[in-house]
């Protein structure tokens, strides 16, 4: 088998599996992907799923606050209560069990009741004392973190200092105690934690123990805070002078650091001469500089300033501040000055007039400064990623185990069938991987090539396998590769590649795992830069689970407002399951019911949808000034777009076709168009298409279709022919099935085994995103009428009944000259049937032309003059 080169590698990563010793077990059919054993054997879901799920809920997340918020009061006051009454009600919490509640009910003298008593009891008598307080002060950040969606402080930091304060006040409550001799208030203010620990301490180091609650103190601000060092001010009168005017309300608060580097910025503008420049305010986390009219030693000077101009700072600061923190940074034009300006009179420099500029009223820099990036995540700020327990763990699947017994017996086969031939080889080693072992054999001088290609079936004959795969030559390897399958193969589970951590680390723009190569890597490539994915199989190899295995690998590392998908099944039954991500992850027509397209005429509506689309985000491309859709997107992310000139965040399409052969039996030409248009233009703008057929025949992988997929994948085939069809080259007919895979990219050509992912898997998949609140409704694709649509109904359209915006919608549209149902649809708030309706009526009115496919209609109507009189003639009619 053909080894990855390292052009192929540019668009895949690859990690060694570590464990390749791990006890082997039976691996399930992969045909009977839902049968009855396969789902016995599948563990369930364990209970951090299902509270993940719950969680998900934004139902749950509310009632669980809201309840937060309140036990956290209620406790806040049966604490305060229990500092005042708490030696009166240590009898009533003592007898508690023994009496009536009743009566111990009316005997508690705490505000919380009997409930409020007890539970204080517990936290301040036997704990922490005092100390209690800041558990109350926890649950209630938690509740309001989840009722309101977001935090008053950062909650882990939060709980961590408040959970520390607890145990020091309870040890400082409990020195204290010690020291003043009132024993008999230990319990409420140090609590039991508090007094026993200085109890001990006490017999240990006497009253040396307050070093010790001392120390702990400080060791936790040293972590706490990050405290490296401790530098002490210097009291010289300079510095004196710059700690008090840095002092002054107008500058805000700052960290540490920053004070001392303005501090130094402050002695080195007193050492140096002064130079008149124009002030810079800089807003970032960690820094702010103002200038301070009573530092600078020289002559005030009052530019004119126009407040409705801003521009971007091009100081070297700023430049370096924007990459490091991603912060834009603007100031405010003002006029430059200059030496000589310097030494002319104020009534000189006033009378200057001042540069005139034309403000612009989208000022990108501006707005990042004042809303920061934009981000199209926050249409679904609650949306959760699939999590790892949604998909099985087989914890005991049959590894690929060769031993080296075996190895040795292969090799000695090999050695021995190519010498009985007359062939000497040099060196042989072996790479073991999950389906098959590779052999690579170092041929020794003067034996030629193709005579060991014409020894494969020889080989496999003496190696009594199922059949083998020769590589002659390895590219760039310098040997010559023998595949033998495996008699114990390795089921590569979902599971086991999702949470590796070349997937989990992939900065591809559209990650998908393909499965493992031959020396047990990870295959993970971008879908982004295939561009387009062409897939063939026989039935039965495993074509839909590699469909289903590129589903989960997008939904697992896109979120929603990222990535929309199209999928076409027209067997009905494949892609059934990704139903319920309708309102996250799919797109659709605007009168389409089903989500999935399973119905020929609307998969050429859709696909003819699909030119719009590409055509319209090839327009805001080019009104941009972009070439492709990650320029487009980063230039939007940074607001230098405006929505209201029709910009917008555009997320990547994904069209996903389960069975072309079946659309092209069916619709021919009709089909095989768009696709060729979209497969030749759309990858620019983000659109991509994975198409699947079982039988890969030339009438169904055209010419046309074939040469735009430059990344082509193949399970099994049943002959040569269809194995060169699909990838120009034979091997597909000698693979051995259930996922065993070819993949040809960039010339190269990668042997892989696919991932395993079972029916349950990927209905717990769609059932947890599909739980989860989406948007409104699916993502919809611009409007297309067909020929049925279209002309067909050009003989059922009566003028005499015209609909009553009939004389508005035709006004709009040739004042527009754009004969578009979606025009009408968004000027006039019509749907979509009266618009399709309205745009019938106009071209039977001859106002607009007919249905011409993907270009949108012929105004034949010039100029409103015109307009009026064929609208006189139609109502005299």
């Amino acid at each position: 088998m053909a080894q990855p080169t390292t052009s192929s590698r540019q668009n895949s990563v690859r990690q060694p599996q570590p464990d390749r010793n791990r006890q082997n077990t039976p691996r399930p059919n992969r045909e009977a992907v839902s049968a009855g054993p396969l789902r016995e054997k599948r563990p369930s879901l364990n209970w951090g799923a299902s509270l993940d799920r719950w969680f998900s809920d934004q139902r749950s997340a509310l009632t669980l606050g809201v309840l937060l918020m309140l036990l956290s009061i209620g406790l806040f006051i049966a604490f305060i209560s229990y500092m005042t009454t708490g030696h009166a009600d240590q009898s009533v919490v003592g007898s508690a069990f023994s009496e009536p509640l009743a009566e111990s009910g009316t005997e508690t003298r705490n505000w919380v009741g009997l409930v409020g008593a007890f539970v204080a009891h517990v936290f301040v008598f036997r704990w922490f004392g005092v100390g209690a307080l800041a558990l109350p002060m926890i649950m209630f950040l938690a509740g309001y973190k989840l009722t309101l969606g977001r935090e008053l402080f950062p909650l882990s930091r939060a709980t961590a200092g408040l959970l520390f304060l607890a145990v020091w006040a309870s040890l400082l409550a409990g020195y204290i105690v010690l020291a003043t001799d009132s024993a008999e208030t230990a319990s409420v203010w140090c609590g039991g934690l508090g007094y026993e620990f200085n109890v001990t301490l006490y017999s240990l180091f006497g009253w040396g123990n307050l070093a010790f609650i001392a120390f702990s103190l400080f060791l936790f601000v040293v972590y706490f805070f990050d405290v490296r060092n401790i530098k002490l001010p210097s009291l010289s009168a300079p510095d004196l002078a710059g700690s008090l005017r840095s002092k002054s309300p107008k500058r805000p608060d700052a960290t540490l650091q920053s004070y001392e580097e303005s501090e130094i910025e402050e002695d080195n503008e007193e050492e140096e001469e002064p130079v008149p420049v124009n002030t810079v305010p800089v807003a970032t986390p960690n820094l702010f500089v103002e200038k301070e009219p009573e530092v600078v030693p020289v002559k005030p000077v009052e530019p004119v300033i126009d407040n409705n101009v801003q521009e971007t700072v091009s100081a070297s600061l700023p430049e370096v501040i924007a990459k490091t923190t991603g912060v834009t940074l603007t100031i405010k034009n003002r006029e430059s000055v200059t030496d000589d300006s310097a030494d002319a009179e104020p009534s000189e420099l006033s009378a200057t007039p001042a540069p005139t500029f034309e403000p612009d009223a989208f000022d990108e820099n501006d707005l990042v400064a004042t809303h920061g990036l934009y981000d199209s995540t926050l249409d679904l700020p609650q949306y959760q990623y699939p999590t790892n327990e949604l998909l099985t763990d087989y914890q005991n699947n049959r590894k690929a185990q060769v031993s080296d017994d075996e190895l040795t017996a292969n090799k000695e086969r090999i050695e021995t069938t190519l010498r009985n031939f007359g062939i000497e080889i040099d060196s042989i080693q072996a790479s073991i991987g999950p389906t098959v072992t590779l052999y690579e054999i170092v041929p020794a001088k003067g034996v030629r090539i193709s005579k060991i290609k014409s020894l494969e079936d020889d080989i496999a004959l003496s190696l009594s396998a199922l059949g083998i795969r020769i590589i002659a030559p390895m590219p760039g390897m310098g040997t010559i590769g023998i595949e033998v399958p495996n008699k114990n193969r390795e089921m590569v589970s979902m599971r086991s590649v999702i949470t590796s951590d070349v997937f989990a680390s992939s900065k591809f723009d559209l990650p998908v795992v393909l499965g493992k190569t031959i020396s047990n890597e990870i295959y993970v490539a971008d879908l982004a830069k295939m561009p387009h994915l062409l897939m063939a199989g026989a039935t039965g190899q495993g074509k839909s689970v590699g469909l289903n295995v590129l589903l989960t690998s997008l939904i697992y590392k896109k979120h929603p407002s990222q990535l929309k998908l199209v999928l076409v099944d027209p067997k009905k039954v494949e892609l059934t399951l990704f139903n319920k991500l309708e309102r996250h992850f799919l797109a659709k027509l605007p009168d389409s019911e089903e989500p999935i397209i399973t119905d020929t005429k609307k998969v050429v509506n859709t696909l003819n949808s699909l030119c719009i689309e590409m055509d319209n985000r090839y327009n805001l491309l080019k009104d941009a000034g972009c070439r492709n859709l990650k320029e487009y997107n980063a230039k939007f992310t940074k607001r230098r777009l405006n929505p209201e000139k029709g910009h917008r965040y555009l997320p990547y399409i994904v069209l996903i076709i389960d069975e072309l052969a079946d659309l092209m039996m069916t619709a021919g030409k009709e089909v095989e168009q768009p696709i060729a248009r979209l497969a030749q233009l759309a990858r620019a703008i983000g659109i991509h298409l994975v198409v699947a057929t079982q039988r890969p025949s030339v009438n169904v992988i055209t010419g046309l279709i074939k040469a735009n997929f430059p990344a082509r994948l193949s399970f099994k085939v049943t002959s040569k022919i269809d194995s060169r069809t699909i990838l120009d080259t034979g091997g597909a007919e000698q693979l051995v099935g259930m996922g065993d895979m070819l993949l040809s990219s960039n010339s190269d050509l990668i042997r892989l085994q696919c991932p395993f992912v079972d029916t349950n898997e990927i209905e717990d998949l769609c059932d947890f995103v599909g739980n989860q609140r989406g948007y409104d409704d699916a993502y919809a694709l611009p409007e297309f009428v067909g020929d049925e649509g279209g002309q067909g109904e050009e003989k059922d359209v009566d003028l005499d009944n015209r609909d009553p915006m009939f004389d508005e919608a035709a006004r709009l549209i040739v004042i527009h000259q754009q004969g578009s149902t979606s025009l009408i649809q968004r000027k006039l708030k019509l749907g979509y049937n009266r618009a399709g309706r309205l745009i019938d009526q106009l071209e039977a009115a001859r106002i607009v032309g007919p249905f011409e496919g993907s270009k949108a209609r012929d105004v034949l109507v010039q100029d409103l003059q015109l307009l009026e009189e064929t609208l006189k003639r139609l109502k005299g009619e």
